[in-house]
């Protein structure tokens, strides 16, 4: 994969940054691109976990199809999105992650995968999910994008704050 460097580097998070935000964000928008090469995005909720990140999906779909021919995917979240009306502008903070997405096979690893998302969206029920996974394994897929570039950028304004903060301490 083509590496481009940031036209605005001033405003590139740093590689640790931007795994907070993945860490820290519960949706983003999967984009795809099929033999048709007509692109497809679609808003998924994502666990992120030992360097990848984590989806569930229904067995059959159109997102499904399209990783069949084409794996290559990014994944866009945004961690901050405030409108400043009076600046026209927006301090936002957002990250795309670049790579290939496949479907995991491997009941033993789906289940261990299918733990780390229910923990993520309900921490404190164990039981529930493993019931939640008993019932619904036959009916989903988990899916794992394995990043092979990660970019994280903040608005400016953002930055000049936090510059402005560490010359204060």
């Amino acid at each position: 994969m083509m590496e481009r460097k940031m036209r605005r580097f001033k405003q590139q998070l740093t590689n640790e940054q931007s795994v907070e935000i993945l860490c820290t964000t519960t949706s983003g928008v999967l984009a795809l691109c099929g033999s048709d090469m007509q692109p497809y995005g679609v808003p998924l909720s994502h666990v992120y976990a030992n360097g990848k990140i984590y989806f569930h999906s229904a067995l059959k779909g159109h997102k499904v199809d399209i990783m069949k021919d084409n794996n290559k995917a990014s994944f866009t979240v945004i961690a901050q999105d405030e409108i400043h009306p009076e600046a026209y502008t927006t301090y936002f903070r957002s990250v795309v992650a670049f790579g290939s997405v496949r479907i995991i096979e491997d009941d033993a690893e789906k289940v261990r995968t299918l733990k780390i998302l229910g923990r993520r969206c309900n921490p404190d029920d164990a039981d529930g999910l493993e019931k939640e996974i008993a019932s619904g394994l036959s009916r989903c897929l988990m899916l794992e994008m394995n990043i092979e570039r990660l970019t994280g950028k903040q608005s400016i304004e953002l930055v000049n704050i936090s510059e402005r903060d560490t010359c204060l301490t």
